[in-house]
């Protein structure tokens, strides 16, 4: 029993720091979410466009930091806040009460 609940805890804290790494996969994602938002009519047409010129800035980021191969703690925390900016930003989009 100790040993599940050592495993249940190693691998929750594991996790988040995996998911954290995984930079290329969160922007597609929070593309593929902003196209799809876009789709059902959740942001406008103006929006949509600025959220999608930040995720191009966030890729043009990203292939500068990827470049060299080497990420550095600095690098990453740029490119975390970037998406969570990002992240944000769609969701007060989404949730800003205008009439489309």
């Amino acid at each position: 029993m100790k040993k599940i609940i050592f495993f249940i805890i190693i691998l929750l804290a594991v996790s988040p720091i995996t998911h954290a790494q995984n930079f290329k996969a969160q922007q597609r994602s929070q593309e593929k979410l902003i196209k799809t938002t876009y789709k059902k009519g959740r942001i406008t047409e103006r929006e949509y466009y600025k959220l999608m010129q930040e995720q191009e800035l966030i890729k043009e980021a990203m292939n500068k930091y990827y470049a060299d191969d080497i990420l550095t703690p600095s690098e990453k925390n740029r490119l975390y806040d970037k998406l969570q900016r990002a992240a944000k930003r769609l969701k007060r989009y989404k949730t800003n009460g205008e009439i489309y």
